[in-house]
């Protein structure tokens, strides 16, 4: 007997069963079954719970992340009244299996205890035999598959751009096994999805919805006479983030052509909203849907380049040279040096018992801060930073952020670390010496940060001091559209810095990108002032060292409407990963495909060119002292 299609008001997609014979709705008709007294005292109800479907994870623009799908699954259905006996039971089931292995073109394996199992507990209910089948399968079941097997619909979390944005969106697992026990009123009929990370487990009780009801009524005979769903399943909520689906996407695509392992992040400065925070390598969320094999989370969970680590957010590096930035303000708004003040760039400087060195060979000369943080010289900021005190580079880091988790609402946001006294005592380590301080202030020693938090950091200089509350979720919302949550725009804290002060730093990252000793040429982008320093330091275990590449800054310098970070993750040993030469030029590529510019014209080659655009990183020296640590 064919059919009809049941369509949910509230969902997209129908709701259904569809049988071999045709499409059997899940508010089936009553068929005219009209129960005498006498049946309705036998008669059985059952009353099965309806797993709503999820929420929807979309971009700023409205564009899905994250959605519910509906899949069919190949079900046996065994016949009403369930008056078969064990034997009889597993040989109808077997015969339904062949005849399903047929259709589908594969072998399915299901031992007769399950069969059985099934057949004595949930015997009216569809036993399972193949999941999420094609358009094709679907068809061949429905044209050959008569009254034995059932084509049934169930939700699915689905994630259509694959592994774009999932270190941000996490997964949704399946919340338990499905039930194998006797029915029991007001189960579910198959298990919800959960979060389990990202911001799928962050919102999970916004996204999930409330469950229907699904109704079976059977006769006196055991006969199952209607099965209609008495209340609709309700979907949860959306929730809207921050994110540019089209620059994550470029963002990511980049990372994967220029680096093993990294990461980039992009916000609005004049908003503090996150446009694109990709880590990379990534993740297929899908694979976790329903449930994961044990073979493909072994092979990711032991992959060497960690995948499902979230670097952008979950790991903190040494920022190197692009910690000047901080350095440089706080000797200026502090009243140690001035900008007209010049100190000397020697390849080398003693500081207590070791020398250390500049990243260039030679001599720089007598610089002042802009032509110091142009050139990024090493021994310049030695000095400068040991002439500053270690407390007002501190204070000017917190100010713009390090050291404290951004907020965002991601869990296990990695805090990075600045050695202010507190974190120095807690680990019963002494005072900054004068070599500690000289290699804080190019970035290295105890000073740690995450990607975000840089572009935080930058996103704040580039609008001139307003610090604001970093937001990566915009709001949630109903189907309606009215907005449930708001997360609105906040002004965190003001940062304030000199003009003068302001402008000319603005002015040396611009330098850094064009001028003729910059170290991040390959950032440039025609037409387009692009403010910037790059940064290169030695990150991890002597063992397995490896190098923390940088390039941050924003752009337009003039009006920004960009701040960004990236970071490139070295193997172990690679000396040629110098932020001018592999994350200048990740942001360059991101840059000049956000602005539509054309590609410049061949044009004459800065010698900086030549020597790779950046500054090599410096080995640390053995320590014997506190007065002794390393330089970058």
């Amino acid at each position: 007997m064919r059919r009809r299609f049941f369509e949910l008001s509230l969902l997209p997609l129908a709701l259904c069963l569809v049988t071999g014979a045709g499409i059997a709705p899940l508010c089936a008709q009553e068929e005219n079954f009209k129960p005498t007294w006498e049946t309705q005292r036998l008669a059985r109800t059952y009353v099965q719970g309806i797993p709503a479907p999820r929420g929807q994870i979309s971009d700023r623009n409205g564009e899905p992340l994250a959605q519910t799908r509906v899949f069919i699954n190949l079900g046996i259905n065994f016949p009403t009244p369930l008056d078969l006996t064990p034997t009889a039971a597993v040989a109808f089931g077997r015969a339904q299996i062949a005849k399903a292995e047929k259709l589908l073109k594969r072998s399915i394996a299901l031992s007769d205890e399950l069969i059985t199992r099934h057949y004595l507990n949930r015997g009216f209910l569809p036993f399972d035999i193949a999941q999420d089948l094609s358009a094709t399968e679907q068809e061949a079941v429905t044209r050959d598959g008569g009254d034995g097997l059932i084509l049934h619909p169930l939700y699915a979390r689905s994630y259509p751009n694959k592994s774009l944005a999932a270190h941000i969106l996490g997964y949704a697992g399946r919340a338990g096994k499905g039930p194998d026990g006797p029915v029991q009123n007001n189960e579910l009929l198959w298990p919800e999805a959960e979060g389990r990370d990202g911001l799928e487990q962050t919102f999970n009780e916004q996204l999930t919805g409330k469950p229907g009801q699904m109704t079976y009524n059977f006769d006196a005979q055991g006969r199952k006479v209607s099965e209609k769903i008495t209340l609709a399943p309700e979907p949860g909520y959306n929730v809207v983030t921050t994110l540019d689906l089209q620059l994550q996407r470029l963002c990511e695509k980049v990372l994967a052509e220029g680096c093993k392992r990294g990461a980039m992040v992009f916000m609005d400065p004049n908003s503090g909203d996150i446009l694109s925070m990709a880590s990379y390598p990534a993740f297929n969320p899908n694979v976790f849907i329903p449930t994961i094999s044990q073979e493909q989370f072994k092979a990711l969970n032991e992959d060497p380049d960690l995948p499902l680590l979230p670097r952008a957010y979950r790991s903190a590096y040494p920022p190197g040279s692009t910690f000047k930035v901080i350095v440089g303000l706080a000797a200026l708004e502090s009243g140690k040096i001035t900008l007209d003040q010049e100190f000397s760039g020697p390849a080398a400087l003693q500081i207590g018992n070791i020398v250390m060195h500049n990243w260039k060979k030679g001599d720089a000369g007598m610089l002042n801060f802009a032509e110091a943080l142009e050139q990024s010289c090493d021994t310049w900021f030695y000095q400068v930073g040991i002439k500053t005190g270690a407390k007002p580079i501190v204070e000017w880091a917190l100010k713009f952020g390090f050291s404290q988790k951004t907020g965002i609402p991601l869990r296990y946001e990695a805090e990075g670390t600045i050695p202010t006294n507190e974190y120095l005592e807690k680990r019963h380590l002494p005072r900054l010496s004068s070599g500690g301080i000289a290699n804080i202030s190019i970035g290295q020693g105890d000073v740690l940060v995450t990607p975000l938090q840089m572009a935080q950091a930058m996103a704040t200089i580039a609008n001139g001091g307003a610090f604001y509350q970093t937001r990566l979720v915009k709001q949630v919302q109903g189907l309606d559209g009215k907005i449930v949550t708001g997360f609105e725009q906040r002004l965190r804290d003001e940062v304030e810095m000199t003009p003068e002060i302001l402008e000319t730093l603005r002015n040396a990252m611009v330098a850094v990108v064009s001028g003729g000793r910059g170290t991040a040429h390959k950032a440039g982008v025609d037409g387009i002032d692009v403010a910037g320093k790059t940064g290169t330091a030695q990150w991890g275990p002597k063992k397995s060292e490896r190098y923390a590449a940088w390039f941050a800054g924003f752009a337009p310098a003039d009006k920004p409407k960009y701040a960004f970070a990236a970071l490139y993750e070295s193997d172990p040993g690679d000396k040629e990963a110098h932020g001018g030469k592999v994350a200048a030029p990740m942001i360059g590529k991101v840059l000049r495909e956000v602005f539509k510019v054309e590609k410049p014209s061949k044009k004459k080659r800065h010698k900086k060119d030549d020597e790779e655009q950046g500054e090599p990183v410096k080995k640390a020296e053995p320590k014997s002292t506190p007065d002794e640590q390393s330089g970058d």
